[in-house]
Formats: C-alpha cells, sequence, structure tokens
C-alpha cells in the first residue's frame, strides 16, 4: 500500500512528463492516475503496490520551493522584456528535464534560427526521467531566437524558442 505522500509524488512525475497515463499494479492493489486531454496510454510497471485510487485530473506542476523562489527572486533582477517579442510565439517546455537541439551530439540542431517551421516539425528533444521526449513546434513560422543552450536543464513552461508566426 502507497502513503500518500507517495502518491503525490507520483502525481507530480506525471505531470513533469509527456506520459499522459499511469497504472501501478501489485499484489490486489491498484493505482491509476490520468491527465486530462489527449487519449494516449502508456503502460508503466513499478515495482509497489497500491490501493485504487483515481486522479481525474493532474496537479500543476512544481517548479520551485517557497524559500527557493524567494531567494532567487531576492538575488536575479527581474527580466526586462524586449519590445522586439511582440507578436512572437515561444515555444515552452512542457516538462522539467534537459534541453538537446539534436537528437545525437554529431548531429546537426534540429532547427536554427532563420529556419521555417511547422506544426509537426520537431525542434529539440527534453530528456526527463531518462526517456528522450521529442518537442514538435505546434505553430507554422520562423525560429527567431533560441533562448536555451544544448545541455541546459528547462523549467515547466520556461520558453526555449522565439518564433514568427505565419
Amino acid at each position: 500500500m502507497f502513503k500518500i505522500s507517495e502518491i503525490k509524488e507520483l502525481i507530480k512525475l506525471l505531470d513533469q512528463t509527456s506520459v499522459h497515463e499511469l497504472e501501478v499494479e501489485n499484489e490486489g492493489f491498484r493505482l491509476s492516475i490520468r491527465k486530462p486531454g489527449k487519449a494516449e496510454v502508456v503502460q508503466v510497471q513499478a515495482p509497489q503496490a497500491a490501493p485504487v485510487y483515481s486522479v481525474p485530473q493532474a496537479v500543476p506542476a512544481v517548479q520551485t520551493s517557497s524559500v527557493q523562489a524567494h531567494a532567487e527572486a531576492a538575488s536575479v533582477p527581474a527580466p526586462v522584456k524586449e519590445e522586439s517579442d511582440a507578436g512572437l510565439h515561444k515555444i515552452v517546455s512542457p516538462m522539467v528535464g534537459t534541453f538537446y537541439s539534436a537528437p545525437s551530439p554529431d548531429s546537426p540542431a534540429y532547427v536554427q534560427v532563420g529556419d521555417k517551421i511547422n506544426e509537426k516539425s520537431i525542434v529539440c528533444i527534453l530528456e526527463a526521467m531518462k526517456l528522450m521526449n521529442e518537442l514538435e513546434a505546434e505553430v507554422k513560422g520562423e525560429i527567431v531566437k533560441v533562448l536555451v543552450e544544448n545541455g541546459q536543464l528547462v523549467e515547466y513552461g520556461q520558453p526555449l524558442f522565439l518564433v514568427k508566426p505565419e
């Protein structure tokens, strides 16, 4: 049987990935967690047992602890929004992970400044919990700026690219 704290941790981890459903079954206990939205099923095996719980909606991702957020706010000045960003679409990270601009170290980057993209264009890979997740642009346009470095850790909701939409 899982403790509530373990279930909450599983919900947080699930919310930070592209996985939409998690089921854990062991010794007659079953835990089922689903995100709202896409009807995508991913099976995951876990070594621990859990009673049946159903979570209809995902818990919002926790980006930083309040202590850490206050410390960062005190030590880092607020970013100044550039006027040139007006009208540009931001492609943001859907999860916490490591940003990779190319499929392998010796391959060229998926996209560079000036490249034309469409909604299905792969713009990068985000590694989370040893899973490589390809990120699609979901917008048609031109890459104006890459906001992160290859191998950089990114947060949930962090802007990765600026795109001039068509």
